[in-house]
């Protein structure tokens, strides 16, 4: 794994960095044969690390305006409620389909290995919210072009990690991207 370049952050200390890489764990063969996991959890091992990774968000995003956190399910939930409440932002979870109660707004998309589809409750986003979206990786970047599509004007979809190879990037047009390891 290398470090983001300058298209995904600018100025961020590079040993906090180094630590939230050394957390991330691979896993060659999960889910299925050709797909590598890069497991995230080992940052929720060591609390600094934690605190590196929430830290690095904030510092993007604070006094940017951001007024709602979208978080994908399921490890896009590790980071995106404390990154919305160190912003003073509302955090909306973007939820596999039927684990919402009420009245949903309902999108497809693609998977490294599949295809599959993410809810939200109606009336979460507001037409003046600026968000952020929030994942533990960009990979062929089918959910976050998913969640864009919701109503908000995204201000950038942030994520630990990117998968390179699979050109995530390509699928959000014009969003920004904000990624802190990068893979090639």
């Amino acid at each position: 794994m290398a470090f983001a370049g300058d298209d995904s952050y600018h100025g961020v200390d590079d040993t906090r960095v180094a630590r939230i890489a050394a957390a991330i764990t691979v896993f060659p063969g999960f889910p299925k044969p050709g797909i590598s996991f890069h497991d995230v959890t080992g940052i929720f091992h060591k609390p600094e690390v934690f605190r590196d990774a929430i830290g690095l968000f904030v510092e993007r995003y604070k006094g940017k305006g951001v007024t709602l956190v979208a978080g994908i399910e399921a490890r896009g939930f590790f980071f995106a409620p404390t990154i919305a409440l160190e912003l003073g932002a509302k955090f909306v979870p973007l939820r596999k389909p039927r684990k919402l109660p009420g009245e949903v707004i309902s999108e497809e998309y693609s998977l490294e290995y599949g295809t599959d589809r993410i809810e939200m409750h109606v009336g979460a986003v507001e037409p003046n919210d600026r968000a952020i979206i929030v994942d533990d990786l960009i990979a062929t970047g089918g959910t976050l072009s998913a969640a864009k599509r919701a109503g908000a004007e995204v201000v950038e979809c942030a994520c630990v990690i990117e998968l390179q190879e699979l050109k995530g990037r390509e699928k959000l047009g014009k969003i920004p991207v904000f990624v802190l390891v990068e893979t090639n």
